[in-house]
């Protein structure tokens, strides 16, 4: 099976379709935190706003392969759009998880801040950030995973190399051999992607239970 394969090429592709995903996934975690703090900042009546939840909550629910097409024509095909289209599928999930780690921290914790009058950007750096990071790191092990899933999307669409790519012209040779390569690189690099980002959180978090998972 693997007689037709060319390992530079496959190398190669690999390595196009990580870094799309790193860039894109490294943009989702700055604007998804960011945004999950200040949400989590709002006054109460705002939070409980269902405008505003709607706005907030509703672009989730397409899938990161429905913005392609818009994706390819406002920006046109290139680096950028994969990397777009990979911050589209990541950003939902460590947005929402960090608005609900913001959210639960718990009162305790909050009413310490504030006798000790810890406030504004200091109080979601130094108490609302650390004490939501269980919760960011299960968005972000969604994310990447969903980052990785749209940038293949995107490159069999509309990709001119990666993985993606490749098991599109592959399927246009009828090399389902090739193909068939390209399927199990994905799940392969899937996976670690994944055990990267929990072996991540085991570094950063070594005191919370769900790192021994």
């Amino acid at each position: 099976m693997l007689e037709n394969l060319d390992y530079t090429a496959a190398g190669v592709n690999c390595l196009y379709s990580l870094s799309r995903v790193g860039a894109g996934v490294v943009m989702a975690l700055v604007v998804g935190v960011a945004l999950g703090l200040g949400r989590s900042k709002l006054p109460p009546w705002l939070k409980r706003n269902r405008l505003l939840k709607f706005l907030l909550e509703a672009p989730k629910f397409p899938p990161p392969i429905a913005w392609i097409p818009f994706v390819i024509i406002w920006l046109g095909i290139g680096e950028f759009s994969a990397w777009i289209i990979v911050f589209i599928g990541a950003v939902s999930p460590i947005f929402t998880s960090t608005y609900e780690g913001a959210e639960a921290v718990s009162p305790a914790l909050r009413n310490c801040a504030r006798s000790l009058e810890v406030r504004g950007f200091h109080y979601l750096l130094r108490i609302i950030f650390p004490a939501a990071l269980p919760q960011i790191f299960t968005g972000v092990r969604v994310g990447v995973s969903m980052g990785w899933m749209s940038v293949i999307a995107a490159e069999m669409i509309s990709g001119q190399s990666g993985l993606g790519y490749s098991i599109q012209m592959n399927r246009l040779n009828m090399q389902y051999d090739l193909m068939t390569v390209d399927m199990v690189l994905i799940g392969i690099i899937g996976f670690l992607l994944h055990e990267a980002t929990v072996l991540l959180q085991r570094q950063i978090l070594p005191w919370h239970e769900g790192t021994l998972s």
